[in-house]
């Protein structure tokens, strides 16, 4: 297709003065046509396509085309630094995350903030971008009741990411209301893949971070993912609560006490005894070693 002029020829379609069902129709070919292909991202980039595509999110278009277009980013942004740069200097992080309003149709929301992981992965001046335009804000308003789960979990995926080894991003999505939100998330009723999301998630804004230790204890933190240590539980499930478990008690006696006070050390050893992956034994060891140490260090007083 590259041979023939076929991605050029999509490209144009995507030109002011065309119909939103062909503008949709040739953003969501150019999102098939970069998927698996690696070439073709730098060829849609030649022809001028980020550009248009970040065009194409303007205010006014309809919601089909902003989420083909979107979605086709996504794509183009996978693995591929020079396009993540290009989507940045055409504007178009800022587009990306004014897309992520509440009320938009879950086919918008999951493909912007699809595009928004893509764009940050490996890319801090695009991670220093979208939190400058508020992301932090547009995702913790997604995290509320009546959003769908795919809504949810591409909220709290991007988030994970947004929050890893990043101070600012942190305590952007604690001030917030963020850790609050997550905490929900972890409530029964919620699919398991959200809550071993929403447990990476307060991971992550835990790591290296006293105010949001504090945060999550305060929010309640501590009761919620210990229940989520139970054995009736997916790996993935018991292995982000315990790695939350961890980054919570880590420097942080109070946290430590509150997570013995909800029946933690018990649920941490139970883990030890389940056949389960050698991260999820290491995790609840180190979680058990901290409340351990803090505890023989008070004896000792």
């Amino acid at each position: 297709m590259q041979e023939c002029g076929g991605v050029a020829a999509l490209v144009g379609l995507l030109a002011p003065g065309g119909t939103g069902a062909v503008h949709a129709q040739a953003a969501g070919a150019l999102a098939k046509l970069c998927r698996n292909n690696v070439s073709s991202r730098d060829t849609v980039r030649e022809c001028g396509g980020v550009a248009a595509l970040v065009g194409l999110l303007a205010p006014g278009g309809t919601d089909a085309v902003h989420a083909q277009a979107a979605w086709a980013l996504a794509h183009l942004s996978h693995h591929n630094a020079v396009n993540k740069d290009c989507v940045r200097d055409c504007r178009g992080v800022a587009v990306l995350v004014g897309l992520l309003a509440p009320g938009r149709p879950a086919a918008v929301l999951v493909h912007a903030a699809m595009a928004l992981l893509k764009v940050c992965r490996k890319n801090t001046r695009n991670q220093d971008s979208v939190r400058e335009c508020g992301v932090a804000a547009a995702l913790v308003a997604l995290l509320v009741p009546g959003s769908s789960a795919a809504v949810l979990e591409n909220a709290v995926l991007t988030l994970v990411y947004l929050c890893s080894k990043d101070t600012c991003s942190q305590d952007s999505f604690r001030e917030c209301g963020g850790v609050a939100a997550l905490i929900r998330l972890l409530a029964p009723g919620e699919t398991e893949a959200l809550h071993a999301l929403a447990a990476h998630a307060l991971a992550n804004l835990c790591l290296n971070n006293a105010k949001n230790r504090d945060c999550v204890r305060e929010c309640g933190g501590a009761a919620a993912l210990v229940a989520l240590l139970a054995p009736d539980g997916t790996d993935a499930v018991r292995e982000h609560a315990a790695g939350a478990v961890v980054n919570l008690c880590t420097n942080n006696t109070r946290n430590q006490d509150s997570v013995q006070d909800c029946d933690g050390v018990p649920a941490l050893v139970g883990l030890l005894a389940l056949a389960c992956p050698a991260v999820v034994h290491m995790r609840a060891a180190n979680a058990l070693t901290l409340i351990a140490r803090t505890a023989r260090a008070a004896g000792r007083r």
